[in-house]
Order: C-alpha cells, then sequence, then structure tokens
C-alpha cells in the first residue's frame, strides 16, 4: 500500500468536534477507529466499521473522499488532510477476512430481497442479523449491482463481492440468481409464498437517452450497459463521450484501459459534473475534454455539435448558430439513468413519481403496505455510501413491520 497506514494514523488530531464524521454521510466514528487502531485493537476498530456500514470496505475505495471525510479534516487547511479512506480500507479488509458471522437463530419470517446492490445487500445483512430467514433475487449471473456492472475493475476489485457472497452464505442467505422479479415471478407469487415483507432494490439501469438523430446507430452504446461488460464491444481508435460525470469518467478510463487510443469527453457545462479527483485521473490517463458543447446529431462517422451556454440547472441559456462535426469510430452516450418499470408494471398499488423512482415515506415503505424500497431506484443515481444509509433505516423499519408476524 502507497500510503503508510500507521503514519497516517498518527497524524490524526482527534479533534473533540470531529469534522471528518461531520463530513462522512453515514457517520462513520473515524477518530474512535483510529485510536482502536493504534492501541492495536484491529478487530474492535472492523467490527465497528462494520456494524455502521457492512459496506465499508467498498466505500473506503470509491467514495468521494475529498468531499467528504478527508475533504472536512481539519489539516486540510494548512496542508493535507489524514488520508482516512487509506486506514479504513486497511482495518476493513483485516477485519472482513476473519470475521466470522455464523447463522443467526431464526425467527420463522421470510423477507425477500429484490436486487444485490448496496442497499440489497446492506438489508440483507441487517435482517438476516436479526434472525429473519432471507432470500435475495437477483437479475443477472453474480451479486453486486452497480458495484459489479456499473464500476471498472481498477476501481473497485471483483474478487471484493466474491468475498461478500462467501458472507452471506455464512448468514444463511438465501441468493437466487438470474431471476428477474416482474417477468417469470411477481411480487403477488413472492407474498403466496410466505415472505412477509418484500425489499426492492433494483438499481436504475435504464440509460436517459439524448433523443436527437442518430442514436440506433450501430457504432452508438450507452455508458451503463458499455461498463457491464466492456470486452465483448469493439470500438476503434476514436471515441466520443457525451455526458460528463463520474460515470463518465468509469467509462472514459475503461475505454482507454481496452486498447482504445483516442478518447475525448464533451460536456454541456463549463465544468464536469464529475467530482475532481475523478476529472484529474482521466485527464492523467489520456482522457481529452471539451467544454460548454451539445450534440446536435449523431452520423455514421461522428457527432455534430454546437457550443451552448447552460445556467445552474444546466437549461440552455444561449447556443451558437453554427454547428461543428468531431470524427469518431464509436459514440457513447453517458447521461445518468432511470429506473425500469418491470416490477411496477405487473405488481398494483405501487406508485411512482415523474422520473419513473419509486414513491416511499421517510422510511422507506412504498405506497403497497409491506413493500420496502431504497438506493437508487428511490433516490435516483447517488453515491453507495448514501445508499447504505439510508438502507439502514428502511431495514429498521422492515423489522418494525415484520413484528407483528412473529407470534403468528
Amino acid at each position: 500500500m502507497s500510503i503508510h497506514v500507521v503514519n497516517e494514523a498518527k497524524r490524526c488530531l482527534n479533534c473533540k468536534k470531529p469534522q471528518c464524521r461531520v463530513g462522512c454521510p453515514i457517520e462513520t466514528q473515524i477518530p474512535q477507529m483510529i485510536e482502536l487502531f493504534l492501541k492495536g485493537e484491529l478487530m474492535k476498530a472492523g467490527e465497528m466499521l462494520f456494524e455502521n456500514n457492512p459496506l465499508s470496505i467498498v466505500c473506503s475505495l470509491i467514495c468521494d473522499h475529498d468531499k467528504q471525510c478527508e475533504g472536512h479534516c481539519i489539516l486540510n487547511k494548512k496542508g493535507m488532510p489524514v488520508h482516512i479512506s487509506s486506514i479504513e480500507n486497511y482495518i476493513s479488509t483485516a477485519y472482513f477476512d476473519r470475521m466470522k458471522l455464523g447463522i443467526p437463530k431464526k425467527n420463522g419470517i421470510k423477507a425477500a430481497i429484490i436486487g444485490s446492490g448496496p442497499a440489497g445487500i446492506t438489508i440483507a445483512v441487517d435482517l438476516a442479523q436479526k434472525g429473519y430467514d432471507v432470500t435475495i433475487f437477483e437479475s443477472k449471473d453474480k451479486i453486486g449491482g452497480v458495484l459489479r456492472y456499473g464500476i471498472p475493475e481498477f476501481r473497485l476489485p471483483k474478487a471484493i463481492l466474491e468475498k461478500y457472497l462467501e458472507k452471506l452464505k455464512e448468514m444463511g442467505i438465501k441468493i437466487r440468481p438470474n431471476t428477474v422479479i416482474g417477468l417469470t415471478i411477481s411480487v403477488d407469487d413472492l407474498i403466496r409464498d410466505g415472505y412477509k415483507s418484500i425489499f426492492i432494490g433494483t438499481g436504475v439501469w435504464k440509460p436517459n437517452r439524448l433523443r436527437i438523430k442518430g442514436e440506433t446507430l450501430g457504432h452508438v452504446h450507452f455508458g451503463i450497459n458499455y461498463l457491464s461488460n466492456p470486452d465483448v464491444y469493439d470500438l476503434g481508435e476514436k471515441v466520443v463521450i457525451i455526458g460528463a460525470g463520474n460515470a463518465a469518467m468509469d467509462v472514459a478510463r475503461t475505454v482507454l484501459r481496452n486498447g482504445t487510443s483516442n478518447v475525448t469527453v464533451y460536456s454541456r457545462t463549463a465544468t464536469a459534473a464529475a467530482s475532481p479527483r475523478e476529472v484529474e485521473y482521466a485527464k492523467i490517463d489520456g482522457v481529452e475534454f471539451e467544454y460548454e458543447v451539445a450534440p446536435v446529431e449523431i452520423t455514421d462517422d461522428g457527432v455534430i455539435f454546437r457550443k451552448v451556454k447552460v445556467d445552474e440547472n444546466e437549461n440552455v441559456i444561449w447556443e451558437d448558430k453554427e454547428t461543428f462535426f468531431r470524427p469518431a469510430d464509436s459514440v457513447i452516450i453517458s447521461v445518468s439513468q432511470g429506473a425500469r418499470n418491470r416490477i411496477v408494471s405487473t405488481t398494483t398499488g405501487i406508485e411512482v413519481n415523474e422520473r419513473g423512482l419509486l414513491v416511499t415515506d421517510g422510511k422507506g415503505e412504498t405506497t403497497r403496505a409491506g413493500i420496502f424500497a431504497s438506493g437508487d431506484v428511490v433516490l435516483g443515481a447517488k453515491t453507495v455510501v448514501e445508499a447504505v444509509k439510508y438502507s439502514k433505516t428502511v431495514a429498521a423499519a422492515m423489522d418494525e413491520y415484520m413484528q407483528k408476524f412473529k407470534d403468528i
């Protein structure tokens, strides 16, 4: 590890009012974690992290630390912040490799988890620890959701997800891969078969479109589809990426790693929507950028753009009358995603908002009693740590809802 975690831990000032914790969406007890680590109580520190955030290892690698814990570190004002992410990763990895969860005593109540992304894993672990008989229904062949199919290997090694699979099995959690709820099996089928509470964490896998001419051409692809399996794409030597969020940075850097030599990201805004660190890494990898441009049409040979200016809500306030052309062998559109409607279209009583996202109350219950949801399918495309935080609240609500079935 390039950062010496012991030296970094010793730099912590153990502030009375730790701003690092304020900056963490899930309020990780960072000073306490570091104190235990320096005292040699590695497993205790790891247990504390896991209890607060079952995806602590993942978050230590992919969170936007510059905006969160490290960005709020008091040492940031005069120099370099404590490299909290490296310390957390070291502790979490060591604990995760050694911890023995075992199968908790069962209470005889079944709970169904639809989707094994960050939200689904969090809730499955929480409910299993409370004794519920948990089954995860995953539409793909492997667990992880966006962690596996939306984040590149160089940012999140998939071996970590294989470890999670083993831990879930250790807890007695059942997993049904390649099972799409809303096709052969419906939510009503789950209720018929005795699941007392159902969680929907299916994420957002429907790519947003540009709605311009040329989107159906053979050399045009969507970013979330590309990230799911980059190896099956033959993109050529010159690739245009439309969109400049964090997902677009993942796409651009993956394209370069898969042999393309010329990759350019095009953004409607004056600066990229992605975090500054992700943009810096993309530039170091060789990605080029063009700002304040909007695509007009995609052709067989490239993309026609025009210069624009947008306001803070990305509404166009000025556009050039002239257009210009950028040649491309392939075009990848990466402008966020929305939710699919397989479950909603086959289930009565579940409402969605104007964006197609599930409507829930403050504790994650949908408009149908006993059916809960969290993660991107409720919040839209957000960070992993935000999904974990909200999912902990939802797991507590599901537990409360299912308590009434304990004596039946």
